[in-house]
């Protein structure tokens, strides 16, 4: 292979890792990124060159500079960019992409047409109930029996468009808050809502044939206990325990089933692809959802752990070959706690601009060692919405930036994270973490409730 430029369709933490890893490639000598952040340029052992001011959607300026940059392979993993068809448009100007289309991605961007898809091909899924006004669902509820729900925008909502609601008088409050969500909410789902231990999986997809990469479990509340409104993540652990071979066999059936039924419809999909799913207290495997890309922060803990060159990867599922891919990853667990602003997910506009104190410390850590997520007790930081201005590192997002810790053992990689945070504050106390990142497992690590 002749040394290739990249670029990374993605600007928060997700797209950080997956710069970082490609420039771990040999075959690699720049990676660019639309829009990147700060620390991207700030932590890369290549060079890397970020486009701040053009959107992930901005389909020509991306076309503009894979022509002007010689670009060799672009990796589409935001999902509104994946909505949008930014895959779709690159490849039609010749351009070597690595995702899905648009008509394959829909299992993400349509919650309606992925539920309908799932009970085509008879992939396990909660009962649910399409509605595309207010009052159908109203109705619809009101002829129900008491019982929990979640109410679901259709449409991408940023990770926040899943509502719980513990009876039937809040479903019908939910329902009313899908307005909120603008177009994303004009259709909606009511799903019965399932009791057990969710977990992400994640694959590598060729078209027909696909690839176990590993498993995550993300923390959505923004606060500990899993207390609060969801956001975009909280923070992740990996390999949750709760995988077990049984679990694992129905999750590659599930795999099996969708990439298959992909295929019969005429969708094919060549990429990433993230499955949400939740473990019952009968050790049955259900469907929460399907995403079209990496998953944040999931991407953080298992893209690490994971030895293959990603170039390698990429270009091996583009040309069809993932039969001859084995997957080479290290035996450490990992911890990824998200550093917010306070106020996150809501209202943190008083946080931006303010200075954030210590990071600089822990920079200059990580930089001390060539790779230090390969080893043991060791951590990474994936930045996100940190500005750099005048040396000083600057709030300038609700999720800032991510300390990946990679130990022995949950309790280990937990002790590395929180000690590694308590350095880290934002002026006027304004930092926020949850303190309970990966409290399952390590109720299981000690056989005692956390």
């Amino acid at each position: 292979m002749k040394k290739a430029t990249i670029l990374v369709i993605d600007g928060g933490g997700r797209g950080a890792v997956l710069v970082d890893k490609y420039c771990q490639s040999r075959h690699v000598t720049q990676v660019l990124a639309v829009p990147g952040n700060d620390l991207m340029k700030k932590l890369s052992q290549k060079p890397v060159n970020i486009f701040p001011k053009i959107k992930t959607t901005d389909i020509l300026s991306i076309i503009k500079i894979c022509q002007s940059e010689k670009v060799d392979l672009v990796d589409v993993v935001q999902d509104d960019a994946v909505a949008k068809g930014v895959v779709d448009a690159l490849q039609n100007e010749g351009i070597r992409v690595f995702g899905p289309t648009k008509a394959a991605s829909q299992i993400e961007w349509d919650k309606a047409w992925a539920r309908n898809f799932m009970k085509k091909f008879k992939i396990p899924a909660p009962e649910f109930k399409i509605c595309k006004s207010s009052q159908e669902g109203i109705d619809f509820i009101k002829s129900q029996k008491r019982g929990e729900w979640f109410i679901k925008t259709s449409g991408l909502a940023a990770g926040k468009g899943a509502l719980y609601a513990k009876d039937n008088h809040q479903a019908i409050q939910k329902i009313n808050q899908m307005k909120d969500f603008g177009k994303a909410g004009q259709t909606y789902l009511i799903e019965k809502c399932l009791v057990g231990e969710e977990f992400s999986s994640f694959a590598i997809v060729d078209g027909s044939n696909f690839v176990l990469l590993g498993h995550a479990q993300d923390h959505k509340p923004v606060f500990d206990g899993d207390l609060g409104p969801n956001t975009g993540g909280m923070g992740c652990s990996s390999p949750p325990m709760a995988i077990t071979k049984k679990i694992e066999k129905q999750i590659k059936n599930i795999f099996k089933k969708t990439t298959e039924g992909l295929v019969k419809i005429g969708r094919s999909y060549r990429g990433i692809l993230y499955l949400g799913g939740m473990i019952d207290k009968n050790g049955m495997v259900y469907v929460i959802e399907f995403n079209a890309r990496w998953g944040d922060p999931e991407a953080q803990v298992i893209i690490p752990s994971i030895k293959n060159d990603f170039y390698e990867l990429a270009n091996q599922v583009l040309d069809g070959g993932i039969k001859k891919i084995k997957i080479k990853k290290d035996n450490s667990y990992r911890i990824a706690v998200t550093a917010a602003s306070r106020g996150y997910p809501s209202d943190y506009s008083k946080v931006i601009g303010k200075q954030i104190f210590g990071l600089d410390h822990l920079l200059n850590q990580f930089t001390s060692s060539r790779h230090p997520e390969r080893s043991e007790g060791s951590y990474k930081i994936f930045g996100a919405g940190v500005k750099i201005h005048n040396s000083k590192y600057l709030v300038n997002g609700g999720r800032l930036f991510y300390v990946t810790t990679a130990g022995k053992n949950v309790a280990q990689a937990r002790k590395i994270a929180y000690n590694a945070l308590s350095l880290v504050n934002v002026e006027s106390d304004n930092l926020h973490y949850r303190t309970d990142i990966g409290w399952r497992d390590l109720e299981r690590f000690y056989g005692k409730t956390f």
